[in-house]
């Protein structure tokens, strides 16, 4: 049967990052936005926003409170009032921004390592150190919390942990008794916690996310929750994110440190950002299914033809994290694109524990995935022989 997602779209002649930045005979499946029209109720809100004609100055869409604080009731039981969401216009701004309003020269950030690369860069942007606590990868490829050398990597200068969850590369969805223990270490040594959140709609049956803030209100209170419908439905482009901060002296805090820095949420943005969260329901369940079956091809394809590549298993998100050590290769991420012509994200770059490996981003059609892991399997084919 087909699905709506089978359909190949040509991006080449729009201004995507994903489709520019190699040749033409490269398959991109590195960047994390996927190859699929946004959900149709998406599109035509937008279309009746812009025959309107006038794109003004901003201020918040009507109704967005309401759906944020309705969303997070019915999907976590957390309670959330409208004075506590703060517009922000992307969640890498949002954890910058944190940084920065938060946190002194000479203070440190805690990240959790492998993991995305603007969680590295955001401490020295501000002037900030960074602190690294190594997820440690079991024989399966699955990823656990060291809470001892998490504990451990927190000094008297460490002000905030920055926690993705779902992660980003590893694929982990954090249980609430691991998201517990972490905030019972950081409220210990007074550390604020910024949770980027932004794949929380984007997990596999059986998990479940949980907003590590929902725990408790005492959590809460030290929290920063970031989230954005951008991943989900595809409109990352249109830059609309939001925070969730209950805690109201935190709260004046960044709405100062916003002033001619962080800028307001566009117009077209927060449009998409409300069709989406009102009507994409039915989208998003048909879009989990299909992302399923194109995590478990990946996973059987590298299991059974990339001979030396281990993939973890994937609770959350459409990133495959591949592990690449026992090929040989060097340079996994070079080999395959000058191989293979598949572009993948180096996991060089995703910091500590990351050397080795390659994330490859399966939100596409299920031909254009096929194709890159027959292109990879080639290249591997063709050098061992």
């Amino acid at each position: 049967m087909t699905s709506i997602f089978d359909t190949v779209l040509d991006r080449r002649a729009t201004e995507s990052l994903k489709w520019r930045a190699y040749a033409a005979d490269v398959l991109p499946m590195w960047v994390a936005d996927m190859d699929f029209r946004s959900p149709e109720p998406v599109i035509a809100a937008l279309h009746e926003r812009v025959e309107h004609g006038v794109f003004g100055y901003p201020g918040r869409v009507s109704g967005f409170n309401e759906v944020i604080m309705e969303r997070m009731a019915q999907r976590y039981g957390w309670q959330v009032s409208a004075e506590e969401i703060v517009m922000v216009p992307g969640v890498v701004t949002g954890f910058n921004w944190v940084a920065q309003t938060f946190c002194a020269p000479g203070q440190a950030v805690l990240v959790q390592t492998p993991v995305y690369p603007p969680f590295l860069s955001a401490p020295a942007n501000s002037g900030l150190l960074r602190q690294d606590a190594a997820l440690v990868r079991r024989a399966d490829g699955r990823y656990e919390i060291d809470f001892e050398a998490f504990e451990q990597a927190i000094t008297p200068q460490t002000r905030l942990f920055i926690l993705c969850n779902p992660h980003n590369p590893v694929g982990r969805v954090f249980t609430p008794a691991e998201l517990t223990r972490l905030a019972e270490i950081c409220l210990r040594h007074d550390v604020l916690i910024c949770s980027d959140e932004i794949h929380c709609d984007l997990v596999y049956s059986p998990y479940q996310h949980t907003p590590i803030a929902s725990l408790d209100a005492e959590i809460a209170q030290k929290t920063v929750t970031l989230m954005a419908p951008s991943k989900t439905y595809n409109i990352a482009g249109l830059e609309c994110s939001f925070a969730i901060v209950p805690n109201a002296a935190l709260r004046q805090q960044l709405q100062e440190g916003r002033r001619g820095v962080v800028g307001w949420v566009n117009v077209l943005g927060q449009v998409a950002a409300l069709a989406a969260y009102r009507h994409g329901q039915p989208w998003l369940d048909e879009l989990l299914l299909y992302l399923q079956a194109n995590r478990d091809l990946t996973e059987s394809f590298v299991r059974q033809y990339l001979p030396g590549v281990q993939m973890g298993p994937i609770e959350g998100t459409y990133l495959a994290w591949l592990d690449c050590r026992a090929t040989g290769l060097e340079d996994p991420y070079q080999f395959f694109l000058d191989e293979g012509r598949v572009a993948l994200s180096n996991g060089a770059d995703y910091g500590p524990g990351g050397q080795g490996f390659v994330r490859l981003n399966f939100g596409c059609p299920r031909a254009m995935l096929q194709e890159a892991l027959q292109r990879m399997q080639q290249a591997l084919l063709k050098r061992n022989h």
